[in-house]
């Protein structure tokens, strides 16, 4: 039997009401969630989600994709530790796993802009629905995927969606879009400088010879990047992760944090505590929760959008004090001469496109006797060696462009502006442990080199 094929009135720009533009201002207000209550929801609902993304667009009309829906407890937790810990995956309502016919890319991946047309379709549909959603790529090995569900070789798995109810303490923000004029333009290209990412020169930038974990052209020099193309990538991409509680911690980091934070002495009350460039608030979370409840914080950043997620951050982890904001511009921190008593900067200087700069303008804002407290991923350690080896070789992480420093060197630039009251090293494996070494010849050996100074 041939289908049936029914004509379609198209809608003219007359058309257009106030209906049409409340139904776009509702979808726009969509965010994705991380945070999910574990609910079930109505297979025919599921059902008509899913249906609502074959409406999307597919190349040639052949609708080559394929979606499995899975909803079962036990597969939701096996897919997230496949995942390598999207704990998203496992308390979801469902979770889909978009998929397509190997063999119709046409070379422009033409098949993989379908599934994600009609990804989004139902991502919109769920929304209008009243449930959260969200999408991700990163889903780990999809050869495991494949044995767990039965996905034939022939199909490859694009990613997968969430869907679900939010939990009430879920954070409810939508990340940031870049303002009008910096992602389209009319007639020819044109783009604002800090926007443009940069790369290593070359003649061509052959889309197939870049992987995340291997990019010939990957630039890692934050002095390449400059102060305000640092400042726009980090802002951005901060929201690649979820300011939820005790969520998406460095892994390489492990117990560190504490240590780092433990370098600091007593801090009375009244005292002025800034907290330099901590990019997603891991730290602050850990200095806010150490000093007293009568120590003034600040948290500096580049962007306004690291301090949003920093505060969302904090709110999370259960922490109601004000926290003040300071945008640092070019490098410079907009605060009087003598007006802070303690600066921490954790792992800080290896990203700033002038490290030197940035000492100096610590060194300036510190009450004379005021702390500092700075720690730097150490190029001559192991960790180093297996950055230069293999992590530089792959594109530049969520954190921004940086370059591991040598403990010596760090040393030297901060003997010049600073008394050292102690100087110690945090791990001689390339990461996860938080072994603390002090003796001369290991702390400089170590992952990171981490000090406390004070200003003469």
């Amino acid at each position: 039997m041939n289908a049936m094929i029914v004509p379609i009135a198209s809608p003219t720009p007359q058309s257009a009401t106030s209906d049409a533009e409340a139904v776009l201002s509702w979808i726009a207000k969509r965010y994705s969630c991380r945070e999910f209550d574990g609910s079930t929801i109505d297979p025919e609902i599921v059902d008509a989600i899913i249906e609502s993304g074959l409406q999307a667009p597919s190349s040639c009309n052949q609708q080559n994709w394929h979606f499995v829906a899975v909803s079962d407890s036990a597969l939701k937790k096996r897919a997230r530790e496949i995942s390598g810990g999207n704990h998203h995956f496992e308390f979801c309502s469902v979770l889909i796993y978009l998929c397509f016919q190997k063999g119709w890319t046409h070379d422009k991946f033409s098949v993989v802009q379908s599934v994600a047309a009609a990804c989004y379709q139902m991502m919109i549909s769920a929304h209008l629905r009243g449930y959260a959603s969200i999408w991700n790529a990163g889903i780990g090995d999809t050869k495991a995927i494949a044995k767990m569900l039965g996905i034939p070789p022939t199909f490859e798995i694009q990613g997968a969606l969430c869907i679900g109810s939010p939990k009430p303490t879920a954070p409810a923000v939508k990340a940031p879009r870049r303002p009008r004029g910096e992602v389209w333009s009319w007639n020819k290209f044109q783009r604002p400088h800090h926007a443009i990412y940069p790369a290593r020169p070359a003649q061509e930038y052959p889309f197939f010879r870049i992987t995340n974990s291997k990019n010939p052209f990957a630039e890692w020099r934050p002095r390449v990047w400059g102060w305000d193309r640092v400042a726009d990538f980090r802002g951005y991409s901060v929201w690649a992760k979820s300011p939820i509680a005790g969520v998406y911690r460095s892994r390489r980091q492990g117990d560190a944090t504490s240590v780092e934070v433990g370098l600091l002495s007593d801090v009375p009350p009244g005292a002025r505590v800034l907290d330099v460039m901590p990019w997603g608030g891991t730290h602050t979370t850990e200095l806010i929760r150490k000093l007293g409840p009568e120590v003034e914080v600040d948290v500096a950043e580049l962007a306004q959008a690291n301090l949003s997620f920093i505060q969302e951050r904090l709110r999370q982890e259960g922490i109601s004090r004000p926290v003040g904001e300071v945008i640092i511009k070019d490098g410079h921190i907009p605060l009087a001469p003598g007006s802070i008593d303690v600066v921490t900067m954790f792992q800080v200087l290896e990203h700033a496109p002038e490290p030197e700069k940035l000492l100096d303008e610590v060194h300036r804002i510190l009450k004379p006797g005021g702390t500092a407290l700075i720690s730097v991923r150490n190029l001559l350690s192991l960790y180093g060696w297996s950055y230069l080896r293999t992590e530089s070789k792959a594109c530049v992480p969520n954190q921004g462009p940086f370059v591991p420093i040598a403990a010596g060197r760090v040393r030297a630039m901060v003997a010049s502006r600073f008394g050292i009251e102690r100087e110690i090293g945090i791990s001689l494996r390339a990461e996860a442990d938080a072994a603390v070494y002090e003796g001369r010849l290991a702390r400089r050996m170590c992952r990171l080199f981490a000090l406390r100074v004070v200003k003469p």
